[in-house]
């Protein structure tokens, strides 16, 4: 690797985009070139960089020059040559490296114009940008989007891109969409496929809108695109309190969801049979809404549509299940069972509740003296239709608590919640109330609980187990007491 100073030709560079820095990684090809916090990343192979993927496309080379401005305003031309996958070890002040890309439509079902007013700033916000749908996982609509940019995605083989479709019908999917090139735009699901660009799709299902017939065609057409749309989620749309003024949308029945799960498993076994994928899959909350068990393992196909909820309570089920069976058979069970002496709470949505109940009564049966109380928060803050503990706020926990506690229940010195109760990365609700103030208002420990069964296990008995797994099957390692010893 070689580099030099350039002074010449330089001026072009400062008409394009500029991206300052933020981080660079010890032992990388930048730290060695002295490239520092602070520079300004002008150009790559003289080409413009757009955002982030601009970025990473134009850096696969073996060769590539790199122009960049120091903070004294000396602009250095670095000539590299690496492996050609390898990255150069930078982080860039807006790790997008342009603008966010808002939504254009105002969809019937939105969950963000069913918010309250007064929230933070940030929750109002609407993206339907592409690029984070493979950074992030986004559904996106494709309605701000122009040939151009899936001829880009083709060209670089980004993947997988994740479409919020709702219908395959162009007339309904304006009205859905509220956006009269909703319609126009399915045409860049079809780009896709012959580019074998791999997608996964999601139908957010309104009654009577988009639902009965109308779900039967568009799942059809969707099939069409396999194998290179790797599944489909139908998910029942969210409805809050805060719809005044909004196209108005019910709530399933047990008999519609049903319905809803029986369309969908009419069709999953011909799909792997031609494919090795059940291609569609109904979301956890037809399950619950329905009164049914949740399909086996094998369907979910690897749970690809895991973080849209779907095959989240399986997963779930089954991890507990194996922890479960590995705690009974370990080595300091005897010793735990007689010894284990505590009263925790565990509050968690509506959703959820019933299994989280059999999970606790299990752990009880199995621990005589521990007692466990688990609490279905009911959402006051959305309203009651809203039953998800993703959206359970602090304001909502403390109150209900409270109220149990001045019911003369004892409550216990720890409070566990799940961690999507808490913005990623920190101790705060939706609401903005906080970890602390929840602690210090009810006066016990909260401890949020990754998901996962053994997780919630670990949690639960106040012990950190590891747990392996051999041959697909989780095995005991050792126990210790968290911040202790083994």
């Amino acid at each position: 690797m070689n580099y030099r100073t350039d002074k010449e030709g330089i001026q072009l560079a400062k008409k394009k985009n500029e991206h300052v820095i933020k981080e660079v990684y010890p032992g990388s090809i930048a730290e060695e070139m002295e490239i520092e916090p602070g520079d300004v990343l002008l150009s790559i192979n003289n080409e413009e960089i757009g955002d982030v993927f601009d970025y990473r496309y134009l850096i696969k080379d073996e060769y590539v020059e790199a122009l960049i401005r120091k903070p004294d305003g000396e602009e250095w031309l670095l000539e590299i040559d690496k492996e050609y996958d390898d990255d150069l070890g930078l982080e860039f002040e807006n790790s997008l490296m342009s603008d966010y890309r808002s939504c254009s439509n105002k969809c019937i079902f939105c969950f963000i114009d069913q918010m309250p007013p007064g929230m933070r700033e940030t929750l109002y916000f609407k993206d339907d940008d592409s690029r984070l749908s493979f950074l992030q996982g986004n559904y996106i609509t494709l309605t701000n989007m122009k040939e151009r940019d899936i001829e880009r995605i083709i060209r670089m083989q980004l993947a997988p891109i994740n479409i919020s479709v709702q219908t395959t019908n162009p007339e309904l999917r304006c009205k859905m969409l509220h956006n009269r090139f909703a319609g126009e735009t399915l045409k860049y699901m079809r780009m896709l496929y012959d580019g074998h660009v791999e997608m996964n799709g999601q139908v957010v299902c309104c009654k009577g809108v988009n639902d009965g017939a109308e779900l039967v065609r568009t799942l059809d057409d969707l099939a069409g695109f396999l194998p290179f749309l790797r599944s489909v989620s139908v998910v029942p749309a969210g409805i809050t309190k805060y719809r005044d003024g909004l196209f108005p949308i019910g709530l399933f029945t047990a008999g519609e969801a049903g319905e809803v799960i029986d369309m969908i498993e009419s069709r999953q076994q011909g799909y792997f049979e031609e494919y090795g994928l059940h291609f569609i899959h109904a979301s956890d909350e037809w399950y619950i809404t329905a009164g049914r068990d949740f399909p086996e393992e094998e369907r979910y196909d690897g749970y690809i549509q895991l973080e849209n909820g779907v095959g989240m309570m399986r997963l779930f089920i089954n991890e507990f299940n194996e922890a479960f069976e590995a705690l009974l058979g370990s080595p300091e069970y005897e010793t735990l069972a007689e010894t284990l002496d505590r009263t925790l709470t565990i509050a968690t949505g509506k959703l959820t509740g019933p299994t989280i109940r059999g999970f606790a009564e299990q752990l009880m049966r199995a621990f005589p003296r521990l007692h466990i109380h688990v609490y279905d928060i009911r959402n006051d803050f959305f309203g009651e239709t809203i039953t998800v503990s993703g959206l359970v706020t602090g304001q909502d926990l403390i109150r209900q608590l409270k109220e149990r506690r001045e019911a003369g229940e004892d409550l216990g010195g720890a409070l566990h919640i799940p961690s999507n109760m808490l913005r990623v990365g920190e101790q705060v609700f939706l609401d903005d109330v906080t970890v602390q103030d929840v602690e210090r208002e009810l006066n016990m420990r909260v401890v949020p609980v990754e998901p996962g069964g053994n997780e919630f296990i670990q949690a639960i008995l106040d012990k950190e187990y590891s747990m392996e797994r051999d041959n697909g099957n989780f095995v005991y390692i050792q126990a210790y007491d968290r911040g202790g010893e083994a």
